[in-house]
């Protein structure tokens, strides 16, 4: 009897932890790629583009991006028209592309003009997932990346 007691609490606790590594292998699991800001031709205003990866199985939305350089909102483009949104889905096994001519980041109110060949630090802030800081580096103005975006 107390050999099946022993057993049976056995088989609970390791029902438990595979318990836990599943929900673990759920969760979102970002990553971001392909990060640059084109030099701006303003003083005040720029824009950065970048993509969010998630290979987990839960979606997430990125909530707020911010920076030292200043104020950064995002924007869509919907029916060839700019909108500010609040959130953006970050959906489970896929990507949230910020590219130019459609998603992308506006920074304004700049503390300075970034020039090419430096770099400017975000920190993307997400509803479940922890913050990702990302380094973008800053390209030519009239830079088009080859692949990604």
């Amino acid at each position: 009897m107390r050999r099946t007691a022993l057993l049976g609490v056995a088989l609970t606790g390791t029902l438990l932890l595979a318990g836990c590594g599943s929900s673990d292998d759920d969760a979102a699991d970002l990553s971001v790629s392909g990060a640059y800001m084109p030099q701006p031709v303003s003083d005040t205003m720029a824009a950065g583009f970048l993509t969010v990866t998630n290979k987990g199985g839960t979606n997430d939305e990125l909530t707020s991006v911010t920076s030292d350089l200043g104020e950064v909102t995002m924007h869509e483009t919907v029916d060839a028209a700019m909108q500010e949104a609040k959130r953006l889905d970050v959906p489970a096994h896929g990507q949230l592309v910020f590219k130019s001519g459609g998603t992308h980041l506006m920074f304004e109110k700049l503390k300075h003009q970034p020039k090419q060949g430096q770099t400017v630090t975000v920190e993307l802030h997400f509803a479940d997932s922890d913050p990702v800081t990302v380094e973008m580096p800053v390209k030519s103005a009239t830079y088009t990346p080859k692949t990604g975006h």
